[in-house]
């Protein structure tokens, strides 16, 4: 098992960045398949992007292409999302998961170890 807590949202202007961090526990993280998703209110659930266990392959959401960043520190067990130039439309709830498959979306999405999330806010 590994249990996921997030850090680094906050209140941003646009055009800004922030850095998301996702820590894990337990011994085992290298063996996980890592992502990030995103909940805005009144809204699904978002897929934002995913990293394989080696950190070789990664995935982007669309909607974040060319202005974010995913990438991990198995010495450290933890998962960054870098997020440049951001836009209102970037407000939600960000939250980290894990999978033992590959980084895919369908697989995090469906996967039962999620962080609590943390608050990013894009102010216009």
């Amino acid at each position: 098992q590994v249990q996921l807590v997030e850090s680094g949202g906050g209140l941003v202007q646009a055009g800004g960045s922030l850095r998301l961090s996702c820590a894990a526990s337990g011994r085992t993280f290298s063996r996980y398949s890592m992502g990030w998703f995103r909940q805005a209110p009144g809204k699904e659930y978002e897929f934002v992007a995913a990293i394989s266990w080696s950190g070789e392959s990664t995935a982007y959401g669309d909607s974040v292409k060319g202005r974010f960043t995913i990438s991990r520190d198995n010495a450290k067990n933890t998962v960054d999302l870098q997020m440049n130039n951001l836009k209102s439309e970037d407000t939600a709830v960000y939250y980290c998961a894990a999978s033992v498959g590959g980084p895919s979306a369908s697989l995090l999405r469906i996967s039962p170890y999620w962080g609590p999330g943390t608050q990013v806010t894009v102010s216009s």
